[in-house]
């Protein structure tokens, strides 16, 4: 059966002997892994320990001074970008309050204009926003009346279009009741044409057959029909 290692807990050896064994220990094992980074990775380390005692130990493969110059280069960027960002910060929280009461008091003026709010106004302030309402309402009326206009004047345009089109139709339709008369004219004559020269074919045929010719010529009239 396998036996489960308990975790130790991180916290404050109490006993000064075994803290200082284990602050030795821990230490060298601390610098010995920041030496395998600085070797593997090509980066640099400045490692500072103080001990309880107040004993200094620290580990830089390269120049500590240097490290720590260019460590305190970065740390004052940093602090200037947090500077500048909070300033920007509080830039943006004022607009924000500005607008917020900008806000309100817009809300306020359209409450106040739809008759809500007015008790507290004084004589000044309810002509003031009397003199805002009517020339609100002149505008609305103005523009009311221009929007009517320009309905009236495309109705009438379109009326045009509308009377156009149907006098195009009744001229239309008035030539195909030209072109049907015209057509049933010509066949009316062509009938007639066609029953004379049938007559005609049957009396040339046969002159022993007895037909009154002349009195089937007396019914038969080439031309237009009478009005009878």
């Amino acid at each position: 059966m396998r036996m489960v290692r308990q975790k130790t807990q991180i916290r404050k050896i109490e006993s000064l002997a075994a803290r200082q064994v284990t602050f030795s220990k821990r230490r060298k094992g601390l610098f010995k892994k920041a030496q395998e980074l600085s070797t593997l990775c090509d980066v640099d380390i400045a490692l500072v320990v103080f001990s309880a005692t107040g004993k200094l130990f620290h580990y830089c493969p390269s120049s500590m001074s240097e490290v720590l110059e260019r460590h305190g280069r970065l740390q004052s960027q940093n602090v200037g970008e947090v500077q500048q960002l909070s300033h920007e910060m509080e830039i943006v929280r004022r607009r924000a309050v500005m607008l917020s009461q900008e806000l309100e008091e817009k809300s306020c003026e359209l409450r106040q204009m739809k008759g809500e709010d007015i008790q507290g106004l004084d004589l000044k302030e309810l002509s003031k926003l009397e003199d805002i309402i009517a020339s609100g309402l002149a505008a609305v009326v103005k523009t009311k009346g221009e929007r009517m206009l320009n309905e009236i004047s495309t109705l009438k345009k379109k009326e045009a279009q509308l009377l156009e089109e149907k006098a195009y139709l009744k001229q239309q339709l008035a030539r195909m009741d030209t072109c049907v008369g015209q057509r049933g004219i010509q066949d009316q004559c062509s009938q007639h044409c066609s029953l004379e020269l049938t007559i005609s074919d049957m009396s040339s045929e046969d002159p022993a057959h007895n037909y009154n010719v002349s009195s089937l010529y007396t019914c038969l009239k080439l031309g237009l029909p009478s009005s009878d």
